[in-house]
């Protein structure tokens, strides 16, 4: 892959580590927070976009061709 070509989302999700909440944004401007507020998640397959306490994110991201 080129450094000028983007992989393709397949699904954009993160979990939570301090609830455990698995959350998934899956059109753009699908912003969410996990139950406890702790993180958050936007961009559906179109860009990743998250936030919040970056210690408590695990990212469950999948690409396509991965």
């Amino acid at each position: 892959m080129h450094s000028s070509e983007k992989k393709k989302i397949k699904a954009n999700k993160i979990q939570c580590l301090n609830c455990k909440d698995i959350i998934e944004s899956t059109h753009v401007h699908d912003f969410k927070w996990c139950k406890c507020r702790k993180v958050f998640i936007d961009g559906g397959k179109e860009y990743l976009r998250y936030g919040g306490c970056l210690k408590y994110i695990k990212d469950l991201s999948e690409y396509e061709n991965d």
